[in-house]
């Protein structure tokens, strides 16, 4: 605990410093290939692995089974639709839920005999519901409109909160990469799209968008008066003000994403809660994601747009030639250097 104080310690004062912004290129092009990555998954994939919720159907929910074999539910369905082909998850300690395409009145009745049939229950243990592919693109739309209102809000809250619409955009791109790379990885576990994932993805841009603020607010005050200083440069500055707050993003992280994997590895694996899943998986992927795209995306991103400045070019050679001057007279102050990682 004492080490890991003195090493927050030693990254607040500047003893100690990681180069984040120095090493942005690097950074940029991972993220870059992420993003493609993650887009071209779901092409390849045909697509999200879309919950009834957006896709319509029929669904079938068996409880207090006394075999969970998904085989059971698959036959049953065929023998009565051939052709179908239902989805079947244990969704929670002995229930059943088995999806299909849309089923007349004649197939659901003839399926859920089948299920009671097979496997052996109660006829008030069986229940069937239909969604309409209506309702599922209503609940796609809505999704949709609430996805584009926060990132309209976002951007437009940064910019009015930092007065400055460099760190608007640099939140925003950092945030687009949070989106797009935890979708494709989402698309690449094969988890169904339901609701509840949704708002596991909504909940993890809102993360993003506190860890970005936070860091940036450190930013905003080192750079405060950095066109009058010599110290160091804008981009020295910012990287400062991201190692500064490094431990606190890093433990923040620890924090949230440690209930989370109890949740998706205890709750959905062990207990067979299905909804905890999808939500979790999702908060899993974003919680993690949103931290090191704060770091290594978003405060680069914002050190990038503004180190061109004129202003800051020129703050820079001052920077240089005070440095220089330092080292041509031998007359560095004492001290312990920066140790730069």
């Amino acid at each position: 605990m004492t080490s890991f104080a003195t090493f927050g310690n030693e990254l607040y004062t500047g003893k100690r410093s990681y180069n984040f912004v120095s090493k942005r290129k690097i950074w940029f092009t991972i993220a870059a290939v992420a993003v493609i990555v993650s887009i071209l998954i779901p092409i390849v994939r045909g697509g999200f692995n879309l919950g009834i919720d957006f896709r319509g159907g029929s669904e079938f929910t068996v409880s207090d089974v006394k075999d969970t074999n998904s085989g059971i539910g698959e036959r049953a369905v065929t023998e009565i639709v051939p052709g179908a082909v239902p989805r079947v998850a244990n969704i929670a300690g002995n229930t059943m839920r088995i999806q299909t395409d849309k089923l007349s009145d004649d197939e659901t009745l003839k399926v859920k005999a089948a299920l009671i049939t097979d496997y052996g229950v109660q006829e008030d243990h069986v229940t069937s519901t239909f969604i309409g592919p209506t309702w599922g693109a209503d609940v796609t739309r809505q999704a949709l409109l609430g996805l584009v209102a926060f990132v309209l809000l976002a951007t437009l809250l940064m910019a009015f909160y930092f007065r400055t619409w460099r760190m608007s955009v640099a939140a925003i791109v950092g945030l687009l990469v949070v989106m797009i790379t935890t979708a494709g990885l989402y698309a690449a576990s094969d988890f169904e799209v339901t609701p509840s994932a949704i708002i596991g993805f909504l909940t993890i841009l809102s993360y993003s968008l506190y860890d970005t603020v936070v860091v940036f607010d450190k930013i905003r005050e080192n750079t405060a008066d950095v066109e009058r200083s010599t110290r160091r440069t804008f981009a020295e500055e910012v990287n400062l003000a991201v190692n500064q707050t490094l431990v606190r993003s890093i433990n923040t992280m620890m924090v949230a994403v440690l209930p989370v994997a109890s949740v998706l590895f205890i709750g959905a694996y062990l207990l067979g809660a299905g909804t905890l899943r999808d939500l979790s998986l999702a908060l899993f992927i974003g919680i993690i994601v949103s931290t090191f795209s704060t770091i290594f995306i978003a405060a680069p991103m914002y050190a990038w747009l503004r180190m061109r400045e004129p202003v800051l070019v020129k703050q820079a050679r001052r920077v240089s030639q005070r440095r220089a001057a330092e080292k041509a007279t031998d007359d560095a102050p004492g001290g312990t250097a920066e140790v730069s990682v």
